[in-house]
């Protein structure tokens, strides 16, 4: 039957590049709300809680997955329609392209405030302090880490374990962005939601680099520096896996990323990544072209995977 989870890949990719995000209903919103709720519920200062807390979520949701995978592998058909549809739903590339294209525009326009406003549908750094630079940095950095988060990372688990891989990838990542901060609520709350997080991503994080490596001639980037730069300075990034797609998309592009990152009150003075020179609006259009086509590569790798790994079987 992973004829059927590889076409669903497929389709479910397609799907996002040609639909976007559902526009009602999005079932990561519901679990969101229901994450929420179980917050309240089970909030306390204390790592165990946090255990307890992701544990419950994300593994009620790959129970879940396993019910999906197991009703709908009584045809291939059926397979490949509920692999497609919980794909659609995962995927956030056609969203992020969205995002960063509008940023482009802006950034282009010189139209600067409205780009500071724009930024928070991308990350949650004060924009407030950024000029047009520092926006274009932002935006090529959170276009980098999102193709790795967003399209590599659930075409990955996809591959590898189905419908519920797509689900409990989904539902992680989105309790790392909810609760996996350093605050002073969450310092000892998200710690299980942030590793459960860095450990799923190990691995796409790597691949989403040597991907980028690859596709960078496609947008006129550079495929040796995209390779130079990850060897070199991913392990300078405070983070185990945003730096290692951070860093190739510096080096494809041939820019500088990193330096003063401002979260609120709280000010990280990251690495550089990269040697080349500050991004601007015409780099957060290639970004997002890059984007576009380590997704489109991704999604036929995942598929090649799946038909190859049931074949075997």
């Amino acid at each position: 039957m992973s004829a059927g989870r590889a076409v669903g890949l497929l389709l479910g990719v397609a799907a996002d590049a040609a639909l976007g995000d559902p526009q009602r209903g999005h079932p990561v919103a519901a679990f969101g709300r229901v994450a929420q709720a179980a917050e309240r519920l089970l909030h306390r200062d204390r790592r165990w809680a946090g255990v307890v807390y992701t544990g419950v979520l994300v593994g009620g949701t790959a129970g879940l997955g396993v019910l999906a995978q197991r009703a709908s592998r009584r045809s291939p058909v059926l397979e490949a329609a509920a692999t497609g549809l919980v794909t659609w739903v995962v995927l956030g590339g056609s969203s992020l392209a969205d995002e960063g294209t509008a940023m482009a525009r802006l950034l282009d326009a010189g139209e600067i405030d409205a780009a500071r406003e724009r930024l928070r549908n991308l990350c949650g750094r004060d924009s407030a302090v950024l000029d047009g630079q520092g926006l274009a940095r932002a935006t090529v950095e959170s276009v980098a880490e999102n193709t790795s988060d967003a399209v590599v990372a659930p075409l990955v688990w996809g591959a590898v374990a189905g419908i519920p891989g797509l689900v409990a990838y989904r539902a992680a990542n989105t309790l790392d962005a909810m609760v996996g901060h350093r605050s002073p609520r969450y310092r000892n709350f998200g710690w299980a939601s942030a590793r459960l997080d860095d450990l799923l991503n190990l691995l796409p994080s790597r691949l989403a680099a040597v991907l980028t490596s690859a596709c960078a001639p496609v947008v006129g980037g550079s495929a040796t520096g995209a390779w130079r730069t990850w060897r070199r300075d991913a392990s300078a990034h405070p983070s185990p896996n945003a730096g290692q797609i951070e860093s190739a998309f510096a080096g494809a592009l041939q820019v500088r990323l990193g330096g003063r990152t401002v979260y609120g009150h709280v000010v990280e003075q990251r690495p550089v990544l990269g040697e080349g020179r500050t991004a601007d609006a015409g780099d957060v259009t290639r970004s997002v072209e890059l984007s576009r086509v380590i997704g489109t590569i991704t999604g036929l790798l995942a598929a090649g995977f799946a038909l190859t790994r049931g074949r075997r079987r």
